[in-house]
């Protein structure tokens, strides 16, 4: 017999132990974080949140390359950052980006508790337990008008924070309560050149601190919060099934199942660009006369777009994206500027690309997030590449060096010297084997 609300189910297994393994994991995600935060913290929306973090505060919280800043401010800086360059880390049923809410929430709370390495690596893996069950629930419905990351990132961040802080189990059904009662952030955004995105991360970042810090002091939330009649499900979720929140309590913590992106574009085009690399080599320098691009309903709706003017829309153009692949190999940010826009080669290709929703893709989505290109040549031959599973997703692995190394490369991106973003990124990983928090923090530029 099933007692208490999910919340309080939830809460229950999020007590079971976190091992050396899964801290390792979370050291990854955050110093995949840092180097997505560094880079995004030099553009024009990080530039803007920065100056807000700085305003006339003084704090102890670190915002990344901007000084530091209390808590909530440093949180919701460093929420806005990680998602800029589209190179945040992802899940792919739950549909929503973990790292740039969880790890900005983890870090504030354990710098303003004193907390250990042990304590903020814990909080990762369990913040993102939350964020990713919560995403898992929502249905197509929910994804169809609004933004998982924000919409769920709350709870996430909330549990991140409560674990960090120690909390009790009432003050984790408090906090996780008023989390999710703050849900928000429609796609509306997607449509027009605008730094909206950012703003969703930054203040599911700075919601579940908030909500957490709150429910520590004595600050009441609802316990039926997900279930309840006027709750989450109810009001944002159509098609969703809340009691999917609870579906394998046995498995594996679930950021294990969490992917990195290598390519800094929307993760729903990076089978496409794996598919364009694979075949690449075979054109041989010939060009192609018609390029299909085979994929998912939820790759065409968000990435199909010929004429991108934008970086933001290259980096949400299937037909960008392979175009460049097919041009000049592994995309590098250069790829998306506007400089790359313009290029008559790239363009050329744009316009004999056709975006195609095939079952194949479609039926295995999301558990699977596939892609095949098709290049038509004008002596008739056919040259196919088929990806399952873009790269970086667990099937298909990115390494822990490779993480190192993209990390590293943003850190240099955004203008640190070569020295210190490797000691930033070492003194990261040495967080899983029992380094210290303070000299990470310290590392911080």
């Amino acid at each position: 017999m099933r007692s208490g609300t999910l919340t309080d189910r939830l809460i229950a297994l999020m007590r079971r132990p976190v091992d050396p393994d899964d801290r390792r994991r979370a050291a990854l995600h955050l110093l995949d974080w840092l180097g997505c935060a560094c880079a995004g913290a030099t553009s024009d929306p990080g530039r803007l949140l920065r100056a807000w973090a700085a305003g006339d505060r003084e704090g102890r919280c670190r915002v990344v390359m901007g000084g530091s800043a209390p808590a909530p401010a440093a949180a919701f800086a460093n929420g806005g950052f990680g998602n800029v360059l589209e190179m945040d880390d992802v899940h792919r049923t739950a549909i929503l980006h973990p790292g740039p809410v969880v790890v900005p929430a983890a870090l504030a709370a354990a710098q303003t508790a004193d907390g250990r390495a042990e304590d903020l690596l814990n909080g990762i893996v369990r913040g993102y337990e939350a964020v990713i069950r919560l995403g898992r629930t929502v249905g197509p419905g929910h994804y169809a008008r609004f933004h998982n990351t924000a919409t769920c990132g709350p709870f996430g961040s909330a549990a991140a924070v409560c674990d960090v802080l120690n909390l009790s189990d009432d003050q984790w059904r408090h906090a996780l309560g008023n989390a999710a009662s703050l849900a928000g952030g429609v796609w509306q955004m997607r449509h027009e050149p605008v730094m909206t995105k950012q703003l969703h991360t930054a203040r599911a970042a700075e919601a579940g601190l908030t909500a957490a810090q709150l429910a520590a002091a004595g600050f009441t939330g609802p316990s039926a919060i997900l279930e309840g009649a006027q709750g989450f499900h109810a009001g944002l979720c159509p098609d969703g099934d809340a009691e999917a929140l609870m579906a394998e309590p046995e498995g594996r913590w679930l950021i294990h199942a969490v992917s990195f992106k290598p390519w800094p574009a929307c993760r729903h085009a990076h089978a496409a660009i794996d598919a364009a690399l694979a075949a690449r080599p075979r054109l041989g320098g010939r060009r192609p006369v018609r390029i299909a691009i085979d994929t998912y309903a939820d790759a065409a709706a968000f990435c199909d777009r010929p004429m991108p003017t934008t970086t933001l829309e290259a980096k949400f153009s299937l037909q960008h994206a392979v175009a460049v692949a097919l041009t000049d190999g592994p995309p590098h940010l250069s790829a998306f500027e506007s400089s790359a826009l313009g290029r008559a080669d790239l363009a050329g290709l744009r316009s004999l690309s056709e975006v195609v929703v095939s079952s194949r893709f479609d039926d295995a989505y999301p558990a699977h997030y596939g892609s095949a290109v098709r290049l038509d040549l004008s002596d008739g031959e056919t040259i196919e590449a088929v990806i399952p599973d873009a790269l970086g997703d667990p099937e298909n692995p990115l390494q822990p060096g490779a993480i190192r190394d993209k990390a590293v490369t943003l850190m240099q991106v955004a203008g640190m010297p070569a020295p210190a973003a490797e000691d930033a990124a070492d003194r990261c990983l040495d967080l899983a084997r029992s380094g210290s928090l303070a000299a990470f923090v310290e590392s911080l530029p």
